[in-house]
């Protein structure tokens, strides 16, 4: 009896910062679901040749590939089931990347939604030059990420609505490749867009990023995390005033972490009157709780790399097996492979 194709599904974690409950709400919990489904091959990789897009800090870069390692490790991605590799181990991933760029159009990457933006600051600027500033990188970024996606052939991936003109850009350059080459050689990938997925807010009430300087880290000391939580924005009301939980960042991160029958019970004090001091120490508490034990295993990590090395290691012999396969075939039908 045949066996069924497993889902492919692929997502990269730019390694420019620390990840915070945020990330882990939004993008690694629901991933480390996935990598523990046998239905499923998932592919996570660290998009550190991303990160060089952004950040020009090499010591930024290197610690925030260990700490996103060590993360996702230490809160229970499946790497038995899971391929989990750096994307900068895989020599493959630009070579595809120059083989899309000679078949992708120009003008597809003039309409990309960061390039644009870059743009149309320098013009808001007054800037003759409407690229001051603006790299290769930044520009080419839509090919680097269909070169990520096409080279596993991956048919889902998981993203946020800004990334989805990107994943519509892999599927043009797919489709580009395979109609100048005459064959199906790269699958059209699909992008999953989860509309529950919860954007939580950060210490001042804005999107947790960052970029705001606003997050709240997921491995922080016990006593950083309780001065953090003390740190959440609330409003004036006093204790035994009604307070709307649905309007309150304190209430949307402790929701976002408790079942539902602890966030109905959080949800009644709130209606009677709890006063924001308790609502903090609760909220504590309940993270500090939840934490403990994967923080416990990331600070066991952080002291031991070569564990980590050997685990990223094992996940690039994988993806290398089916990279060179792949490439060794693209090779051949552009014209590149061997004489004998």
């Amino acid at each position: 009896m045949s066996q069924i194709a497993k889902t492919r599904v692929l997502t990269g974690i730019t390694t420019t910062g620390t990840p915070h409950l945020g990330n882990y709400v939004g993008a690694i919990k629901p991933a480390i679901e996935a990598s523990q489904d046998p239905n499923v091959q998932s592919f996570y990789f660290l998009a550190d040749f991303h990160a060089l897009i952004k950040c020009q800090d090499p010591k930024r870069v290197q610690a925030s590939r260990m700490e996103i390692a060590a993360t996702w490790l230490a809160l229970g991605l499946d790497t038995d089931n899971a391929i989990f590799y750096r994307q900068s181990d895989i020599s493959e991933i630009p070579e595809l990347m120059w083989m899309l760029s000679c078949v992708c159009a120009k003008g597809l990457m003039n309409r990309a939604h960061a390039y644009k933006a870059a743009v149309a600051e320098n013009e808001e600027a007054g800037d003759q030059d409407p690229d001051k500033g603006i790299t290769m990188g930044l520009f080419s970024y839509p090919v680097l990420m269909a070169a990520d996606i096409l080279m596993f052939n991956a048919h889902k991936v998981p993203v946020g609505r800004d990334q989805i003109q990107h994943i519509e850009m892999a599927r043009d350059i797919a489709g580009r490749f395979n109609h100048l080459f005459k064959g199906q050689y790269f699958a059209q990938p699909e992008a999953v867009v989860n509309e529950k997925a919860e954007v939580l807010k950060g210490l001042d009430g804005r999107k947790m990023s960052k970029s705001y300087n606003n997050t709240i880290p997921l491995f922080v000391s016990e006593k950083k995390l309780q001065k953090l939580v003390r740190k959440i924005k609330t409003n004036s009301l006093e204790p035994g005033e009604p307070k709307d939980p649905d309007t309150c960042t304190l209430f949307q991160i402790y929701a976002a972490f408790a079942s539902d029958a602890e966030t109905a019970t959080m949800r009644q004090q709130y209606e009677e009157g709890i006063g924001w001091g308790e609502a903090k120490d609760q909220v504590f508490e309940y993270l500090n709780a939840h934490l403990s034990a994967p923080r416990e295993r990331y600070n066991a990590l952080m002291e031991d790399p070569a564990h980590i090395e050997a685990i990223l290691q094992k996940g690039a012999e994988r993806a290398r097996a089916e990279a060179s396969i792949t490439m060794d075939k693209l090779r051949s039908v552009v014209g590149l492979g061997r004489f004998v």
